[in-house]
């Protein structure tokens, strides 16, 4: 199996869940994708997005495969995931810098918001692919009603730059998430139930991969 994901927290849900896939990171550039897809709706925009990460990784892992002459009966699973907080009706991914997580935490505390997880799992068999399905997930958040003292120490941490929605389950945004509605495990960035379905819908129970 093969993460196409940067992410130490999906990597760290997958192995806590019995896999231990290798970690092949994609570089596509996300803002721009999501630029391109102005007005397409929320839950597709995200699931585009983990397509296009497949779409790259993929052709890695063909490529490498060729390269190494693997004999036939390869048989390789890739999953790639995106997340994007929708609140307001507008999607929000990593804000990258201070000023954006400050002004967005300003915005979501006391609301309700919800994390859009777009999954996107390809099977490829002797360097062709086999199969694909992918499907978004939807969570509801609830936000602590934070100050702004409050806010300020929290991004100084740095953590909020580098995640969707500017906030985490797992780590010290937990603290000020008062709940959700849905899938825990999506939230950190990998819904297991959904990829247990793609994993079947392309033919590959997921306890192979234990």
């Amino acid at each position: 199996m093969v993460l196409g994901s940067a992410s130490p927290a999906r990597l760290k849900v997958l192995r806590d869940a019995g896999l231990d896939p290798e970690v092949v990171v994609s570089y596509v550039d996300e803002d721009a994708i999501v630029e391109q897809l102005a007005g397409v709706e929320p839950a597709e925009v995200v699931v585009r997005l983990a397509a296009a990460k497949a779409a790259e990784v993929c052709a890695d892992v063909v490529g490498r495969a060729a390269a190494c002459d693997r004999p036939t009966g390869t048989d390789t699973v890739v999953l790639t995931c995106d997340s994007m907080l929708l609140l307001d009706g507008v999607l929000s991914g990593k804000p990258h810098t201070t000023a954006i997580a400050r002004d967005q935490w300003r915005r979501m505390r006391g609301t309700t918001g919800r994390l859009l997880t777009g999954h996107h799992v390809t099977r490829i068999i002797d360097g062709a692919i086999a199969g694909q399905a992918a499907r978004t997930v939807s969570t509801t958040i609830r936000f602590a009603d934070v100050d702004d003292a409050t806010i300020d120490a929290y991004v100084a941490t740095g953590e909020p730059l580098s995640v969707a929605g500017a906030f985490t389950l797992d780590g010290l945004g937990g603290w000020f998430v008062d709940g959700i509605d849905g899938d825990p495990s999506s939230v950190v960035g990998i819904g297991l139930p959904t990829v247990r379905e793609l994993l079947a819908a392309v033919g590959v129970d997921v306890t192979a991969l234990w």
